[in-house]
């Protein structure tokens, strides 16, 4: 199939961007942080999972 393969993960955000940025979001409600933490994504995503999911 053509257009298809690893291609398609570099042509936009990958997965872990677009998943901290959602749970930065749910959790912050602001758009800097949900920024700050795309950048990051799963350092972000391992954080957010470690405050929030194992208190």
């Amino acid at each position: 199939m053509k257009g298809s393969g690893p291609g398609i993960a570099k042509a936009g955000i990958g997965f872990g961007t677009a998943l901290a940025i959602t749970l930065s979001w749910s959790a912050n409600k602001s758009l800097l942080w949900a920024v700050i933490h795309g950048l990051l994504s799963w350092i972000y995503v391992v954080y957010y999972a470690l405050v929030y999911h194992l208190e």
